[in-house]
């Protein structure tokens, strides 16, 4: 395996998913304390980024399953999640603290497939040109690299959530942060992708 390649495809993995760490330790600060979330939220990580590298790879090979005009629309998905995580914690904000968290259950496994892949749905365009020169050999590398380093960026993200400042503060606020960060993340996706007109 080229080392030269590796190094390029952690680069490029760590530039085009920094963002990721903070919502994954969102995700995980809001599965605390609930059995088999963080199993769920690995599983959405997986899926969602699974998801995307099957459109680069596919778009990389002439396939082109989502035209480049739709992906500013793949900001809607956090959007929409964002407001419900908004509803649902205006609707518990008088609950004891914990009440909410049984009602929740943590993070559903395609809440965080469907973040995680229209959050990188921009990346799609990074990939498809790197993919498309790497050639094939060169492709399964950067595949293999970027499906470990989601790995790490789980336990990042895990990591963080569970120090104990970093968890005390997402305990208190994490409710509000979710559904502020997915929002933000829905409405940067849909102005930047020109959703509402260039």
């Amino acid at each position: 395996m080229n080392l030269g390649i590796v190094g390029q495809a952690a680069g490029l993995f760590a530039v085009t998913n920094i963002d990721d760490i903070l919502i994954l330790s969102l995700f995980f600060a809001q599965g605390a304390g609930h059995h088999g979330s963080a199993r769920r939220i690995v599983i959405g990580q997986y899926l969602g980024f699974a998801a995307i590298l099957a459109v680069a790879v596919a778009a990389a090979f002439g396939a082109t399953f989502l035209p480049e005009s739709a992906i500013p629309y793949l900001g809607l998905l956090p959007l929409a999640l964002g407001l419900k995580a908004a509803w649902q914690a205006w609707k518990h904000r008088d609950d004891e603290d914990g009440e909410q968290e049984t009602t929740e259950g943590g993070p559903k496994v395609l809440e965080v497939a469907a973040v995680t892949f229209a959050n990188g749905g921009d990346n799609i365009g990074v990939y498809v040109p790197v993919f498309a020169t790497a050639g094939v050999g060169g492709m399964s590398v950067y595949v293999i690299v970027f499906l470990m380093l989601v790995a790490v960026w789980c336990f990042a993200g895990r990591f963080f959530a569970t120090r104990p400042v970093i968890a005390k503060a997402l305990s208190r606020w994490g409710h509000i942060l979710l559904p502020l960060v997915l929002i933000a993340i829905g409405l940067l996706i849909l102005i930047e992708g020109g959703a509402f007109g260039r």
